[in-house]
């Protein structure tokens, strides 16, 4: 019959018919060409109602999805990498700080006084840090701490900001008149700006978990290496600055920059074409899952004490790590004096060169390696990380002197170099089991359980952290009494 063809001759479906006649109303195929193929219909795409009718669909959020950008120059990385440094850079600048606390502000030179809270100044600091992140990680389990990301990441900054301008003009003043005053004032301060850090570093999490998850890494990274980042500047205001007191002050105020470039970098972010993509997808996925959850009508009920049995190995391992490490550092770490007195780093940086920076650039390197090679397996790894503890005894072995503490115990290991290699190896185990531990916990349940998993980890982390800084105060003692 005129006109008629078969799906064999052409080789097209149904709906791809061409829509060109000849003279006599027949329809024809050019030869050697491609068909018209007409897609298939968008309400077969199974997108919500909305978007099919276009209601909410911004000529923006159209061409972000027909042409996914990519991440030019890796802008957002590096921002995400800027916000992790910034994340953990008020626990970091007041622990690296001890010199200025406690031998200038706190000093009897000073305060022509001997403050009782000299010897565990850094204990009694981390304590105070602690608490707040203490209580939030082991609520947040429970009680899903939600609320605007932007909201809570530009209190929590500004907040910081106004406490380091605050730390800045304490500095500049004359305290010895009021030096009870002044630590109990520079407690309050570590407690809400730790506070403020916590809100601050989870939201930024929040913020990474949008985009794919090498920008959760980036965030990670940025928080290896703060620690890293300050013990370099506390070293270099060190030696720039005339004294103790004009070092301080600008040791404070690089915090205080990279702070405002976190403020400012942030709102750089919704500028950003890759990640305004993200955020799009984000989104929509959530606005499914919430249709899908509210067609069934059924809110389940997560298992909270079957996921903990089941990755509670883990939690250990990640507890019992940070505990160890937080009994030696940074109190003990950086009380450790120099042996030798040619050695060849100067009796003024000994502090910051072999407790600080050793400590953070290893532990930085040792993370990074676990992100390439993870071993033993997550059923042996306990094993290492019980050994560990030997590091306790080989601290304390050092010549470790302790303000205003008279030492019993024989100083055995009096050597720099051998000292320095027990410190490199302590800073390389702490990063690389830390992480791999990190990494295992989420994978002992449940794929749809990992994310509660993970949270179990990082509240088994803080308590790690917390109880190794309360045993650390009694390392003085331990070394002062008479077998």
């Amino acid at each position: 019959m005129a006109g008629s063809y078969t799906k064999k001759e052409f080789g097209v479906g149904p709906e791809e018919q061409t829509l060109l006649k000849d003279s006599n109303g027949s329809r024809i195929v050019a030869k050697g060409t491609e068909p018209v193929r007409l897609s298939p219909g968008w309400e077969g795409t199974g997108r919500p109602e909305d978007e099919l009718n276009f209601k909410g669909v911004t000529m923006d959020q159209a061409d972000l999805e027909i042409n996914p950008p990519n991440d030019r120059l890796n802008i957002v990385f590096l921002i995400l990498l800027l916000h992790g440094i910034g994340s953990l850079m008020p626990w970091n600048m007041f622990i690296t700080a001890k010199d200025y606390f406690v031998d200038y502000k706190m000093s009897k030179n000073y305060t022509s006084i001997d403050p009782f809270y000299t010897t565990n100044f850094l204990p009694i600091l981390g304590f105070a840090a602690q608490i707040p992140n203490l209580l939030f990680n082991w609520l947040n389990i429970f009680i899903q701490l939600g609320g605007n990301l932007t909201t809570r990441i530009v209190w929590g900054i500004f907040v910081e900001v106004l406490i380091f301008v605050f730390t800045i003009v304490l500095a500049m003043i004359d305290t010895s008149a009021w030096s009870d005053i002044f630590f109990w004032i520079t407690m309050i301060s570590v407690v809400m700006l730790n506070t403020a850090s916590g809100i601050y570093q989870n939201s930024i999490f929040g913020m990474a978990a949008k985009l794919p998850f090498k920008y959760t890494g980036a965030v990670v990274l940025g928080s290896n290496i703060s620690g890293t980042f300050t013990a370099i500047i506390n070293l270099i205001a060190q030696i720039m600055a005339p004294n103790v007191r004009t070092a301080a002050i600008y040791y404070f105020i690089t915090a205080l920059f990279v702070l405002l470039a976190c403020f400012d970098t942030y709102f750089a972010l919704p500028i950003n074409r890759f990640y305004r993509y993200h955020e799009l997808l984000h989104k929509k996925e959530s606005k499914r899952r919430q249709l899908e959850h509210g067609s069934r009508g059924v809110k389940e009920n997560v298992p909270y004490w079957t996921i903990f049995r089941q990755c509670l190995p883990q939690c250990f391992n990640i507890f019992f790590l940070f505990f160890v490490t937080l009994s030696i550092f940074p109190s003990v770490h950086s009380d450790i004096r120099r042996s030798d007195p040619n050695f060849i780093i100067p009796a003024d940086y000994y502090s910051n060169v072999m407790c600080f920076l050793t400590f953070n650039i290893t532990a930085m390197i040792g993370s990074s390696i676990a992100s390439m090679v993870q071993w033993p397996s997550k059923n042996y790894l306990v094993f290492p990380i019980i050994l560990r503890a030997l590091y306790i005894p080989l601290f304390l072995l050092c010549n470790y002197q302790p303000k205003d503490i008279q030492r019993v115990l024989p100083v055995l290991i009096n050597n720099d170099w051998l000292y320095l290699i027990i410190a490199i190896t302590m800073g390389l185990t702490s990063g690389y089991f830390s992480s791999i531990a990190m990494m295992y916990c989420p994978r002992m349940v449940e794929s749809h359980h990992a994310a509660t998993a993970g949270m179990f980890g990082a509240a088994s982390l803080i308590t790690g952290i917390f109880t190794g800084i309360l045993f650390s105060m009694v390392m003085p003692y331990v070394i002062s009494l008479h077998v």
